[in-house]
C-alpha cells in the first residue's frame, strides 16, 4: 500500500495560539470586508472620476452609469472583492491548521485555468476597448465636422458607420487569432463567399458603391430639391443603397444609388437662390424697348422677387403672332411653392402694366394672301348662287 503524502503546520504555535490566530483572522477580515472596503472602493471610484475619466470616455461612462447606477457596480465590485477575501482567509486559516496540502492543491487547479481565464479576461478588455474607441472615433469626427464645412452630416454618419465596421471586425479578428482559431481557412471561405455574392447580386452592390461615391462627391443632400432623370422632388432620405424622394403630387419616389450615379441631376437649391423665365408676347406694332421697360418695372415690385441680382426682359424670338419677351428674375429660398407663387405673382403684374400702358399682348393669329401672279382671291358671295 502506498502512503499518500501530507503537509502539515509544524511550528511552535499551541492550540490556543492557532484559536486566537483564527479568531483574529476572522475578526480582521470581517470587519476590512464589511466597513473599510466599501469606502475604500467608493473613494477609488470618486478619485479615478475625477482624474482618469474625460472627454469621449466621460460620456461613454455617463450613458454606463445612466444603465447601470454608479452604486451598483460599487456593490457588485465590493461583493466580489469580499468573495475573493473570504477564500484568503480560509487559505491562511488552513495553513494555520497545518492543511497547507490543501491549499497547494487548490493553488495548483486554479493554476491550470488561470491561462484561459486570462484569454477571457484580455477579450472582454479588447471590446470593452473598441466600444470606448468607438466613442472616440464619434467624437473626433464631431470635431472634424464642426470645423470644416467640406463634411455633411449624411456623410459624417456613413464614414462613422464604416470605421466602426472596421473596427469591431479587427478586434474581433484579433479576439479569434488570441483564441487560437485559424483564420487561413476562414478567409478562403469569405473569399469565394464574396464571389458568389458578387455574382449574385451585382445591382446590389453597384447601388452600395454609387452610394459611396454620392456620397463624397455631394451632388445633394437631405431636403435639396432636385431633379433626377425624370424625376424631380424633395430629396428626404440617402442611404448606401437608394436615394429617397418626394415629388409635387405627394408621391415617395426611390431611386437606386446606381441610376442616380448614371442620372443627369439637377439641384435646384445648392445655390440657395434660383433664376425663373417667364415668357410674354407683344403685338407686331408695339414697341419693344418700351415693353420690357413696363415688365422689368413691374416685376421688380413683386415681394417674392429679388431685387438683387436685378430682373431683366431681353427680345427673345419672333413668334406666330407676337414679338416674345424673355422675363428673367429671382427668387431666394427656392421651393416648388416659391416658385409657383413668384411666377403667379410676375404673370399677374406684367398683364396689369401692359393693359395701363396699352401694351397689347395678342391672340394667335394668321394672316392669309394671295400672289399676285395668280390674279389675289376671288371672293364669292355665295356659292349656291354660283350653282344657280
Amino acid at each position: 500500500m502506498g502512503l499518500t503524502p501530507t503537509v502539515t503546520f509544524e511550528g511552535p504555535m499551541s492550540l490556543e495560539g492557532r484559536i486566537a490566530t483564527t479568531i483574529g483572522l476572522v475578526i480582521a477580515a470581517h470587519l476590512f470586508a464589511r466597513l473599510a472596503l466599501p469606502i475604500l472602493v467608493h473613494q477609488t471610484r470618486r478619485f479615478i472620476s475625477v482624474t482618469v475619466v474625460r472627454g469621449p470616455v466621460e460620456e461613454r461612462v455617463e450613458r454606463l452609469a445612466a444603465v447601470a447606477p454608479w452604486w451598483v457596480t460599487e456593490r457588485l465590485l465590493v461583493q466580489t472583492i469580499q468573495v475573493i477575501l473570504a477564500f484568503v482567509t480560509v487559505f491562511a486559516i488552513l495553513i494555520v491548521w497545518g492543511q497547507s496540502n490543501i491549499v497547494l492543491g487548490t493553488l495548483t487547479a486554479l493554476s491550470l485555468s488561470v491561462p484561459i481565464l486570462g484569454q477571457i479576461a484580455l477579450t472582454i478588455l479588447l471590446f470593452l476597448l473598441a466600444w470606448i474607441g468607438v466613442d472616440v472615433l464619434d467624437s473626433w469626427l464631431d470635431h472634424v465636422t464642426e470645423r470644416s464645412e467640406q463634411f455633411t452630416k449624411h456623410q459624417e454618419e456613413i464614414t462613422f458607420r464604416v470605421l466602426q465596421i472596421v473596427l469591431f471586425t479587427a478586434v474581433s479578428l484579433a479576439a479569434l487569432t488570441m483564441w487560437g482559431v485559424d483564420l487561413s481557412g476562414m478567409l478562403v471561405g469569405a473569399g469565394f463567399l464574396g464571389i458568389v455574392v458578387g455574382i449574385a447580386a451585382q445591382q446590389t452592390l453597384g447601388s452600395l458603391l454609387a452610394g459611396f461615391v454620392l456620397m463624397f462627391s455631394r451632388p445633394f443632400e437631405i431636403g435639396d430639391w432636385v431633379q433626377i432623370g425624370d424625376e424631380e422632388g424633395i430629396v428626404t432620405d440617402i442611404t448606401i443603397v437608394n436615394t429617397r424622394m418626394e415629388n409635387f403630387d405627394g408621391e415617395y419616389v426611390v431611386l437606386p444609388n446606381d441610376m442616380v450615379s448614371n442620372s443627369t441631376i439637377i439641384n435646384r437649391s445648392r445655390k440657395g437662390r434660383l433664376r425663373l423665365v417667364v415668357e410674354v408676347g407683344i403685338d407686331y406694332d408695339a414697341d419693344p424697348e418700351q415693353a420690357q421697360k413696363v415688365a422689368v418695372d413691374a416685376i421688380s415690385d413683386v415681394d417674392n422677387i429679388l431685387s438683387v441680382p436685378r430682373p431683366v426682359a431681353i427680345t427673345s424670338r419672333f413668334a406666330d403672332s407676337a414679338v416674345v419677351l424673355e422675363l428673367r428674375f429671382w427668387i431666394d429660398k427656392p421651393s416648388a411653392r416659391r416658385r409657383a407663387k413668384a411666377t403667379s405673382a410676375a404673370v399677374r403684374a406684367v398683364k396689369r402694366a401692359f393693359e395701363r400702358e396699352g401694351i397689347k399682348i395678342p391672340f394667335p393669329q394668321q394672316e392669309l394672301s394671295g400672289r399676285a401672279e395668280t390674279g389675289g382671291f376671288r371672293v364669292v358671295e355665295s356659292g349656291f348662287s354660283d350653282q344657280e
